[in-house]
């Protein structure tokens, strides 16, 4: 009818059409993927920058910026847990909330050591330098009813909030960082308004990551009996970004890539996410 037609404008709005229909079933077999127990549940994302001082620790927040704007891009509501900032800039640990639909179905794929490779604009002799960086992805639990948290198995620690948003929070020992002394485990907040909001988060987050931790030990011991068990080491990083000498995102899992690092670094990393959905 287009071709009878003889209008151009008719086929380009098609052509949309039929791009936009293809995404939607694209999303649509991506999204019957997330079965798993918790992808249906807000995420909590941390990030840590590895051994290297201020390139790491820009690193660093380069992947927050990055999946911030992931966040923003596909409808996640993100709010920040902890920060701790870099000694000259970056940071050196920030942790945050995502919260959506199926947020860790779909962030569980960035769990793992993210390398980065570029000429540092730290280096006065513009030398080309390696970083890591290692995201921690776990699922917001509010309560596990098979895990149980002793008070006598608790240190906690109040400390003036600091950081990104300090201005906004009481100059008083409001932020709190609780250790759970069986297992070492170590979670922080300070971007609550009170000592209590904060540690309640925090307590959160302490299920969140020993119901992870249990998880993680059951699939250990499956992989084990398999023969398949697998280390995870610093140097197995699971994505490279390449600045130079040439431009490239490769996942190492999946083998998927992108040249246009610019792009992903933007927030433009779903292609990546359904990549690997698709393959595990």
């Amino acid at each position: 009818m287009i071709e009878e037609s003889g209008e151009e404008e008719l086929g380009r709005e098609l052509e949309e059409s039929i791009l936009c229909l293809q995404g939607d079933i694209e999303n649509a077999k991506i999204a019957t993927l997330l079965n798993g127990k918790y992808d249906a549940s807000d995420a909590i994302i941390t990030i840590h920058a590895g051994a290297g001082g201020t390139e790491a620790q820009d690193w660093a927040d380069m992947l927050y910026r990055m999946y911030s704007m992931y966040c923003d891009k596909n409808g996640f509501k993100r709010k920040v847990l902890d920060v701790l900032e870099g000694d000259e800039a970056g940071l050196k640990a920030v942790t945050f909330e995502v919260g959506g639909t199926n947020a860790y179905g779909y962030l569980k794929a960035e769990k793992g050591v993210h390398r980065l490779v570029r000429i540092s604009p730290f280096d006065s002799n513009a030398r080309r330098h390696t970083s890591f960086a290692s995201v921690e992805v776990m699922p917001k639990i509010e309560d596990a009813p098979d895990i149980e948290i002793r008070a006598e198995d608790l240190k906690i620690d109040t400390y003036r909030a600091s950081g990104a948003g300090g201005q906004h929070i009481n100059k008083t020992d409001s932020a709190v960082r609780i250790t759970h002394i069986p297992t070492g485990i170590v979670v922080a907040c300070q971007t609550e308004r009170s000592q209590v909001q904060n540690k309640e988060t925090a307590m959160s987050m302490l299920y969140s990551r020993l119901v992870e931790k249990q998880e993680s030990e059951e699939a250990e011991k499956l992989a084990a009996i398999r023969g398949e068990i697998k280390k995870i080491e610093w140097g197995s990083q699971i994505r490279s970004y390449v600045f130079c000498p040439y431009t490239l995102v490769k996942d190492h899992r999946t083998g998927y890539e992108d040249s246009n690092i610019q792009s992903v670094m933007d927030g433009n990393i779903q292609e990546f996410i359904n990549d690997y959905l698709k393959k595990i």
